[in-house]
């Protein structure tokens, strides 16, 4: 297969621009063990399809407003989107600039701080902020939210608490792992009283998952890297969850790739640190028994994800009908529930 064969047409009025009045007011497409059909349902009918003993796993990670402004000491302005903070209050990051700025030179903020350019390693620059205050409480301070580049607005005070997840909890990610926006502490309240249980990985999305997928091919494909982390914790939720004839449910393709990194020896194990994993159709997805997950951009590795979990042709064919019943696309969009295709998810 090859990055043209997940293209599709999706009308431009079909990318949520905005987030629903409520979180749990989206629509949910279930996409069924095959050969069933889809079913056009509500986020608020989830419960419905699990059963007690279910662990249902969340990406607890929380987005910095990690996108800056200022200029070169040439005059020229600049925005900052931070893709990782580093230790030492230096960062990796995008730079949006006329011209690229060289290792040495200095970019001044709109507040007036200091931010050296140390060097540059692909499409991400290294830079030092001189303030004595933690990054991380500088981005606080002046930063604004980074929405995704589909959006075709600029942030509002609405999206600091919209654009994360009410569980949000580790600082680290530059977007949001959108399929737990969906969850309001109703749902989360309808799920407990179900008997489904609530586990927690942590990964920090990185700019690079807006980046598009250069390569046609998926062998020359150099994916980018995100840190995650697997607890002890969770993995003994899941050993549980799997004694007692529980499923693992995944909130989000974060959590199928933290799971799958952390996949050894038949189960999920402890884990910490970076991946690069790449989950494509023809690799197998062995930690996880269903998937919640957001409508994904055309061509994307998020939606080469979802069809190697759930085979490529079931995933075009309910996208092609999601289109057709007017479903809201991307980060504030509408949500499916994902059964694997047959021979998925069993260890």
């Amino acid at each position: 297969m090859k990055k043209s064969d997940f293209r599709y047409e999706l009308p431009t009025e079909l990318i949520a621009q905005h987030p629903l009045p409520e979180r749990s007011a989206s629509r949910l497409l279930v996409l069924p063990p095959a050969p069933d059909a889809v079913s056009d349902r509500t986020i608020r009918e989830l419960p419905e399809f699990l059963l007690p003993g279910d662990l249902l796993v969340f990406n607890d990670t929380r987005v910095l407003p990690a996108r800056l402004f200022g200029r070169k000491a040439t005059g020229g302005r600049v925005e900052v989107l931070i893709e990782r903070v580093l230790g030492g209050n230096e960062a990796r990051a995008q730079l949006g600039v006329s011209k690229s700025p060289q290792a040495g030179s200095e970019l001044v903020l709109d507040d007036g701080t200091r931010v050296a350019v140390l060097g540059r390693e692909d499409e991400f620059y290294r830079l030092r902020f001189e303030s004595e205050e933690p990054l991380e409480k500088l981005l606080q301070r002046i930063g604004r939210m980074p929405l995704p580049p589909y959006m075709t607005r600029e942030p509002e005070a609405a999206d600091a608490d919209r654009y994360q997840t009410v569980f949000a909890r580790a600082p680290g990610a530059v977007a949001a792992p959108t399929a737990g926006l969906h969850f309001d502490e109703t749902l989360l309240a309808g799920l407990r009283a179900r008997g489904v249980e609530f586990g927690h990985i942590t990964l920090h999305v990185g700019a690079g998952t807006f980046q598009p997928m250069r390569a046609e091919e998926f062998k020359d494909h150099v994916m980018h890297s995100e840190w995650l982390n697997v607890g002890a914790a969770l993995c003994e939720q899941i050993r549980a969850a799997k004694a007692r004839g529980g499923r693992v449910v995944a909130v989000g393709t974060t959590v199928v790739r933290a799971l799958e990194t952390a996949f050894r020896e038949g189960e999920v194990q402890p884990f910490a640190g970076d991946t690069r994993l790449f989950l494509f159709p023809g690799r197998r997805i062995r930690s996880v028994d269903a998937l919640v997950t957001n409508f994904h951009l055309p061509e994307s590795t998020l939606l080469m994800l979802v069809s190697a979990f759930a085979g490529y042709k079931r995933v075009m064919a309910a996208y092609a009908h999601a289109v057709r019943e007017r479903y809201r696309f991307f980060s504030y969009g509408d949500a499916m529930l994902v059964f694997p295709e047959a021979g998925q998810g069993e260890a």
